[in-house]
């Protein structure tokens, strides 16, 4: 199982899941937060065209997450997998849409890829963030999540890689221009997991099982790369360039696991 990413961030958020056993591959889009044009001319930078892709999943209904879905489910017949409330939220439920609605803790596979969705605390309608496993390897997506859980722990307690969001740093989200509510929100059970809170999340995983480490979901203004690193690398015990850094224009390239 391989994954790379089309861009992180508050800009658009779009990565590539791929499983191959030899006869036939398979290969899903995690979330879809850019433009058609956009995706099209991202997933050339991996080699790969909309054709290739077998399904786009969703997390939930914010722009930087749902942006050109629609329109490529609806062009290329692609089937469109979200929770019941976000395909509300966003009208996937209309005409002409290949619309598969899934549920938390109820795995459901895409050729030969198994993916289980989970529930994370957020401010959206019904949002979910998904675990991939190829039989032999798992890959664990958190993204978009206000605080961690224990359903969140339990869930990626096994995982052999993690994409995890290092949104904001606090110091620079309580200094930055934002409006008072604007930070509360973000800074709030419901919104986006700072540094610090990252770090203690994945402190309550199996570390050692780890063989790659993603930090996702950069605030371009609260927070830099070098911050979430250092973070990250001190509760895994590793020097900060061996966390990867998943940034807004250049994603990252293929990991294998």
């Amino acid at each position: 199982m391989r994954f790379a990413s089309l861009g992180s961030g508050s800009d658009g958020n779009a990565m590539v899941v791929e499983v191959a056993d030899g006869t036939t591959t398979t290969r899903v889009l995690l979330d879809c937060g850019f433009s058609a044009r956009e995706v099209r001319r991202r997933l050339e930078r991996l080699s790969l065209r909309v054709e290739d892709l077998d399904a786009i999943l969703i997390t939930h209904e914010h722009t930087d997450h749902i942006g050109g879905a629609l329109t490529l489910a609806r062009k290329f017949a692609l089937p469109l997998h979200m929770s019941w409330g976000t395909a509300r939220a966003v009208g996937a439920d209309a005409t002409g849409i290949d619309l598969r609605v899934c549920e938390s803790a109820t795995a459901f596979a895409v050729g030969d890829l198994e993916i289980l969705p989970y529930t994370v605390p957020h401010d959206a309608r019904e949002p979910l963030q998904f675990v991939f496993s190829s039989g032999a390897q798992k890959l664990g997506v958190l993204t978009d999540v206000g605080c961690g859980t224990a359903h969140i722990v339990a869930t990626l307690a096994d995982c052999d890689a993690l994409v995890l969001e290092c949104n904001h740093d606090r110091e620079m989200l309580a200094n930055s221009r934002y409006h008072a509510s604007l930070k509360a929100r973000i800074a709030g059970s419901h919104g986006h997991l700072a540094n610090d809170a990252a770090a203690l999340l994945l402190g309550e995983l199996d570390i050692p099982r780890l063989q790659h480490i993603v930090v996702a979901h950069l605030s371009r203004e609260n927070n830099q790369s070098a911050l979430a690193q250092q973070a990250i690398a001190a509760t895994l015990g590793s020097r900060t360039d061996e966390v990867i850094v998943a940034g807004q224009e250049e994603g990252f390239d293929w990991l294998s696991v």
